[in-house]
């Protein structure tokens, strides 16, 4: 499909197109319906092809398709669509997961589902397997014939669900439940369809199958996740009534390392199963929308196919809502309490802060006190050491007849002085130490 606009004949009359818009458009046509005649059996299967999987089933497919001179799907499509001799294969692949859907032509008088599915799955043993296996639909479509194809006759009444499309132009059945060999079995039995409308018809039931399937593979996730956020929620209960008694600051970082605990195992639980329980969500709606395209009719008083799933699906849908709905609000309340509990350490740290603080400023006035006497006691020795100095030197001056008064009136002077000078000296020096230190 070209994505190129003309606004001429030329080719600089051509307006250039974005790099996405070839795609954008072409995904509309990616999965188109493809007739399919009355009567057929319809073989379809679902991997899980998660990862690397997803590509290694695109080479074992191009393999196949190679090996019989058939067309390969292209790099980058999603859909293909080939026939091989009366057989028709279907290949999708989706996000997670891959569907091979063989289209086989029945024997109009044949009985419902005979021969049975396990012999004509052959054609799925020449691909290798793309992964697990998630959904197997044996559907038999073929004209409404009674009593051959009573649904009473066919299925268990216990799980028996049947519906009439919008205009009762084909009535559609199935109990859901896997039959001896494996496969879920569906009945369409055609009123008045065209092949195009049966082909439709006959999609869209064998995707409502399937994508219920795969919405319900949250359910074990959230009963795997269940008992864990139970006891991380009496965990927490039993954490916060500690915190009301909890004095010391010991007990406040225990309680604040357990909160702690169990916040990262809340947040790795939701982190593993919040794209499970995401699919679950985009699955279930997908179901609804095919039920509601298809315009389901009761048929007799038996239960339509939107009601069984609404009895039998929605409350397994809803256990997968409350579980996350949960797993959010236990990790609120786990950071309220952590916040609170943070903030009570953070506070009695201040205040032990705020007590050291306050003895050192006493060891500090201590020290300064302690260090005045001892300087006191320097400017004395240094005076008394200068003053006997000077003494020897007045002496001298005596004894030569240089200084006729007496020695010791002149040391006795001199020791105001020296003093003086010595602590003037010190108490400079103290100052310029202070100053250098601001």
């Amino acid at each position: 499909m070209s994505a190129e606009l003309l606004i001429g004949d030329s080719d600089a009359a051509r307006l250039v197109p974005h790099p996405l818009r070839a795609a954008i458009l072409g995904e509309v046509h990616a999965r188109p319906f493809t007739p399919i005649p009355v009567p057929s059996r319809v073989l379809h299967f679902a991997f899980d092809s998660s990862g690397a999987r997803a590509q290694t089933d695109r080479v074992n497919l191009a393999a196949f398709c190679q090996s019989r001179g058939l067309p390969s799907p292209l790099a980058g499509e999603k859909h293909h669509r080939v026939p091989f001799g009366t057989t028709v294969l279907r290949w999708e692949q989706h996000s997670e997961f891959t569907t091979y859907t063989w289209e086989i032509p029945s024997d109009p008088d044949a009985i419902p589902f005979h021969p049975d599915a396990a012999s004509l799955v052959s054609p799925m043993r020449l691909v290798p397997q793309p992964g697990p296996l998630l959904v197997a639909v044996d559907l038999h479509l073929m004209s409404e014939a009674e009593p051959r194809t009573s649904p009473q006759r066919l299925f268990d009444n216990a799980s028996l669900a049947v519906a009439e499309n919008s205009d009762g132009a084909a009535v559609y059945a199935t109990d859901f439940q896997p039959g001896p060999s494996g496969f879920v079995r569906i009945l369409v039995a055609d009123r008045t369809m065209s092949p195009e409308r049966a082909g439709a018809l006959v999609q869209r039931v064998i995707e409502l199958e399937t994508y219920r399937t795969l919405a319900l593979l949250g359910l074990p996730e959230a009963q795997r996740l269940a008992p864990s956020i139970a006891a991380s929620e009496r965990r927490l209960v039993e954490v916060t009534e500690q915190m009301r008694h909890a004095g010391d600051l010991a007990s406040n970082h225990r309680l604040l390392d357990e909160l702690t605990g169990l916040a990262a195992e809340v947040e790795a639980g939701a982190a593993a199963s919040v794209f499970r329980f995401g699919a679950s969500r985009a699955y279930e709606e997908i179901v609804e929308q095919r039920l509601q395209t298809i315009g389901e009719r009761k048929v007799g008083g038996l239960p339509t196919w939107s009601s069984f799933l609404a009895r039998r699906m929605k409350p397994a849908l809803r256990t997968c809502v409350t579980i996350e709905a949960r797993q959010s609000n236990l990790s609120l309340k786990l950071a309220r309490a952590a916040n609170l509990l943070r903030t009570r350490v953070d506070v009695e740290l201040e205040q032990q802060n705020q007590e050291l603080l306050k003895s050192m400023n006493a060891r500090t006035r201590l020290q300064l006190r302690l260090q005045t006497t001892v300087e006191g006691l320097s400017v004395a020795a240094i005076t008394y050491y200068v003053v006997g100095l000077f003494g020897y030197l007045v002496k001298a001056a005596h004894d030569t007849g240089k200084m006729p008064i007496e020695p010791s009136i002149v040391t006795a002077a001199f020791v105001p002085i020296a003093a003086f000078a010595i602590w003037w000296t010190v108490r400079s020096i103290r100052k310029k130490h202070i100053a250098g230190e601001d």
